[in-house]
């Protein structure tokens, strides 16, 4: 007998206390960065055309009159080594994956007892036990609540996530599992003058994210209407594209590489793909009512939208959650669904995002 798909029941996101304005931020980068007036022009333009407004950061704290330098806790003039960074992320990360947890339960009133699975998603830190062990002991879940952890998957590990959530319910029907992607890329920073580094501190920013998931809505309080059901899931690696986009352990933080021939590759090779996804589906590109397009940055997002043929505003909230949040790799679709569930967008939706490999991963809501 053919299981009923998995609905998306509860979205949560959470945020850092603090955030800092992009036009700071690129006073810092020309501090750190620059030695040269040409070079401090070059971090201006790039962290202007980033379309990047503001971005939350773990290291922050309050604005008290204080420089950005003097406001953050981990950069300085000297390079800050991988474990100073992982310490970072070991205080941080689950008071935040914690955070957008305990929203998404309380959108659909389940009780952290209830879930069935946990799901955790993160390529910006490792330590063991992990916040799938913190979120177990933090929000109440039961000591044999299944723990999954999708890790190094970049900007789309969160659809990697719902694949799995999406498997663990149809393995364990009537089930629910928590979905939680949390990310610190701020700790990740890479100052000195290397302009494909300083094109990635010009977008990431810090965030997490969750979604709890299930078989139905028999759940007081939430509609039908407002729980959208994952029909399927859909990968792509593009042939050839391994070198296009890395993200490797260094010395001093994770070292992310990002070629200007990303957007080329999707604009030349993404609709095939999605046509092809789609029509097993029985549905075509003129069929997708909403998308929700992970935004790594503009030239990604006008890549898309030539590439299937979207009208602009397709990508509206894809590029007001990248004004005022910034690239928070992979909880950023999360950001991007919960705008379109709360504008009661229309279905079926499409949420598209690319990472490391290269790979485009999809999901289909309906």
């Amino acid at each position: 007998m053919a299981t009923s798909p998995a609905r998306l029941l509860g979205i949560g996101t959470a945020l850092p206390a603090h955030s800092v304005s992009q036009e700071d931020a690129a006073t810092l980068a020309r501090q750190l960065c620059c030695d040269q007036k040409e070079q401090e022009r070059s971090v201006q333009a790039l962290y202007r055309r980033s379309l990047v407004e503001s971005r939350g950061s773990v290291l922050l704290g309050p604005e008290d009159g204080r420089s950005l330098l003097e406001r953050q806790s981990l950069f300085g003039p000297s390079p800050t080594s991988t474990g100073a960074r992982m310490v970072a992320f070991e205080e941080h990360a689950g008071g935040l994956a914690a955070a957008a947890a305990r929203k998404a339960l309380s959108r659909c009133a389940v009780a952290p007892s209830d879930l069935g699975d946990l799901v955790t998603v993160s390529c910006s830190g490792f330590f063991a036990p992990g916040v799938d062990v913190g979120l177990v002991r933090d929000l109440g879940l039961a000591p044999g609540t299944g723990r999954t952890h999708v890790g190094f998957m970049g900007c789309h590990g969160a659809l990697n996530g719902l694949r799995v959530a999406r498997g663990l319910c149809a393995a364990r029907p009537g089930s629910r599992t928590l979905l939680v992607a949390v990310e610190l890329c701020s700790i990740h920073f890479q100052y000195g003058w290397e302009p494909e580094r300083i094109v990635a501190n010009a977008l990431f920013a810090d965030g997490a994210a969750a979604c709890v998931l299930g078989p139905s809505t028999d759940i007081p309080g939430v509609r039908e209407a407002d729980s959208w059901s994952l029909l399927d899931v859909g990968t792509h690696l593009f042939p050839g594209t391994e070198d296009l986009m890395t993200w490797k352990i260094g010395d001093h933080g994770f070292v992310m590489s990002l070629s200007a021939a990303v957007p080329e590759v999707l604009e030349g090779s993404l609709r095939p793909w999605v046509e092809e996804w789609l029509a097993h589906n029985g549905l075509g590109l003129s069929d997708i009512a909403s998308w929700a397009i992970h935004p790594g940055g503009p030239r990604i997002l006008s890549s898309v939208e030539k590439a299937l043929l979207l009208p602009r505003q397709a990508c509206t909230v894809s590029r007001e959650v990248l004004a005022r949040h910034g690239n928070m790799s992979s909880p950023t679709v999360l950001f991007l669904l919960e705008r379109l569930q709360a504008r009661h967008a229309p279905l079926p939706c499409v949420a598209l995002a690319f990472g490391p490999g290269l790979v485009a991963e999809g999901a289909l809501f309906g």
